[in-house]
């Protein structure tokens, strides 16, 4: 029997995430100039304070719905760093303006597939758990 997944260790790295992220993109927006580095913080910052936002989300999205085989850490953590990798993406294409709808939405159809080939493989290396017939519990 597989274990159910917690929130709390989910919930204190949300936390920490989010608050180390959204904190400092507030310090980096409103005290530093658009130079390389302060720039380089805020896309790191950003895909913190996206991930750290998307985690509960994600985690409860997976109470709520539950897969076969059931979702494991790993995979909602990716999942959550899918949404920061995502809004990163989109804010990096923006200085160049190069965001548009069919770039918003080609960019999500390719993380989509990308994390349903991910699970499709996943589930294809997957080996249930063996119960012997001696096994007390």
């Amino acid at each position: 029997m597989e274990e159910k997944l917690h929130f709390k260790p989910f919930g204190l790295s949300a936390l920490a995430l989010a608050l180390i992220g959204w904190g400092g993109l507030y310090l980096v927006i409103t005290m530093t100039l658009p130079y390389v580095w302060s720039r380089w913080g805020f896309f790191a910052l950003l895909l913190m304070a996206l991930t750290g936002t998307a985690l509960p989300i994600v985690f409860y999205l997976h109470q709520r719905f539950p897969s076969d085989p059931p979702a494991e850490a790993n995979v909602i953590i990716r999942q959550a760093l899918w949404v920061g990798i995502y809004g990163a993406t989109l804010a990096w294409l923006q200085l160049g303006r190069l965001v548009t709808l069919y770039v918003i939405l080609g960019l999500a159809g390719g993380f989509i597939a990308a994390e349903y080939f991910i699970r499709v493989r996943e589930k294809a290396n997957r080996r249930p758990p063996v119960i012997h017939d001696d096994d007390p519990s």
